[in-house]
């Protein structure tokens, strides 16, 4: 198994660290682009939540969960996403693919797990067009930023663990913004780039205990510190004729120095609880804060635009009818649903953007141990029709394969 998971692990790594048509929002344009979801197809199904651990799935969330592991788990996850975009003149849909997360979870013994992986945590991606009179502005942008990470969880008691994770976030972003006139030949052509590159540590704890007979608590706390990242700023002036729509001649551009700066990704605090019957049923609920209010853009800004903190509330869970049933396939099949409302931190025109979701999905099981395919859905919106605003109403399809086996056991004979 060893070595079809490396076949796998390179073939997915230069899919998600090449460039992904993962969003095609507007509001993507803003920041370092439209933040993505960091954990499983687990968690997105049940809204979210983070808090819940167990002994064969990854959790990307919490660094902690890694030492519960008592199985290697492999898991990857990718999803679909079709999103109809509005305004209050204009109506249209969008449709985008990508690869979510790539992650590998090894225990080490009784009280220590560790995980590696790549996800992408930022996504650019989107097509505008503004016609005033004889003149009309085109905006695209590209791009994004990754993480690599390598996470440790260690058990310090029973009830208690911890981790850590150490990221290396890396990416670059493009806007491209052309303005042409019915009665000018040449357009006018200007490109802005960002290199984007630095460290970042996310730490986290989980405590569970049976407060009853099959009646289980679970609590969880994780911690972002503030970061601040590498910024290469690139700008490129040119002029463009254009023939037709399909073709464009880029003449005499020139390269305008632009200063790098630092770029800064606020800190984030979540907090989760919840309870269950183990291998039955859980229910949980989960707050987070991002102070967004310290980001800080890139090598350009915009008057109509600011940065606020922003939260999320998170409720959700899962239902087994009975997980070691010998008959009834769908008795073993884990059913998942949760809901989530997010306060973005963006405001344009003194507009808040925040996006509402619910979610739902199957966990099912596959082959021997516990490995599982995980498909969910989740339908939402997110902005607002006021002011020139974009409504976007998305539907997302999630699917993952989460593999497990054991590794580095010694055979009784030879």
């Amino acid at each position: 198994m060893i070595q079809r998971l490396l076949v796998i692990i390179l073939v997915c790594i230069t899919t998600v660290t090449s460039a992904q048509e993962a969003t095609s929002s507007p509001y993507s344009f803003f920041g370092v682009g439209s933040t993505n979801f960091r954990g499983t197809v687990e968690n997105r199904s049940m809204g979210g939540i983070s808090m819940y651990s167990d002994s064969i799935h990854l959790n990307l969330q919490n660094p902690s969960g890694y030492a519960h592991l008592k199985l290697v788990a492999f898991s990857v996850g990718g999803a679909h996403k079709y999103v109809t975009q509005e305004t209050l003149e204009e109506k249209g849909n969008a449709s985008s693919t990508s690869i979510n997360y790539l992650a590998l979870g090894v225990p080490l013994g009784e009280k220590f797990g560790a995980g590696f992986g790549i996800l992408p945590l930022t996504s650019v991606g989107y097509n505008l067009e503004n016609q005033s009179g004889e003149s009309m502005i085109q905006n695209t942008g590209q791009g994004g930023m990754n993480k690599v990470f390598l996470s440790l969880g260690y058990l310090i008691t029973d009830n208690f663990s911890v981790g850590i994770d150490a990221n290396y976030n890396f990416g670059n972003i493009e806007n491209n913004s052309l303005l042409s006139n019915a009665d000018v030949e040449f357009a006018t052509q200007e490109v802005n780039r960002s290199d984007l590159s630095g460290f970042s540590l996310n730490f986290g704890a989980t405590y569970k205990r049976m407060i009853k007979e099959n009646l289980e608590m679970f609590s969880s706390f994780t911690y972002t510190p503030e970061t601040r990242l590498n910024s290469e700023n690139f700008r490129t002036v040119s002029s463009v004729f254009i023939p037709n729509s399909d073709f464009q001649v880029e003449v005499d551009p020139r390269d305008v120095d632009v200063e790098d700066t630092k770029l800064t990704l606020p800190s984030q605090y979540s907090f989760g609880i919840g309870v269950g019957e183990p291998r039955r049923w859980f229910v949980g609920g989960e707050y987070s804060l991002q102070e967004t209010s310290n980001f800080t853009n890139r090598a350009f800004s915009l008057d109509n635009v600011s940065f606020t903190n922003s939260s999320r509330y998170k409720l959700g869970g899962f239902f087994v009818p009975s997980h070691n049933a010998l008959s009834g396939y769908f008795k073993k099949v884990t059913y998942r649903a949760g809901i989530r409302y997010e306060n973005t931190g963006l405001v344009i025109n003194n507009e808040k953007i925040n996006e509402f979701g619910i979610s739902f999905g199957v966990g099912m099981p596959v082959g021997r141990l516990f490995s599982n395919l995980n498909i969910g859905f989740e339908y939402g919106n997110r902005g607002t029709t006021n002011n020139g605003l974009v409504k976007e109403n998305f539907f997302n399809t999630i699917i993952s394969l989460s593999l497990n086996d054991r590794w580095f056991i010694k055979t009784l004979y030879d």
